[in-house]
């Protein structure tokens, strides 16, 4: 299965609630340290609400 490296790029300072606890879900912490994720629909679908706030690279 295809893996993807996510990095929040942008704050989820005063943004919603709803894209705050996605980027949580996501594992998250900080801004420009990257996580690395299997591409399931579920991750892909969590990354496509909140991709304002990131940068995705598939590895």
């Amino acid at each position: 299965m295809k893996k993807v490296r996510i990095t929040q790029i942008r704050s989820a300072i005063n943004r919603p609630k709803r894209q705050k606890d996605t980027i949580k879900a996501l594992g998250i912490k900080k801004l420009h340290n990257p996580k690395e994720h299997e591409a399931t629909p579920q991750v892909l679908g969590m990354i496509e609400k909140v991709k304002h706030l990131l940068k995705v690279e598939e590895i």
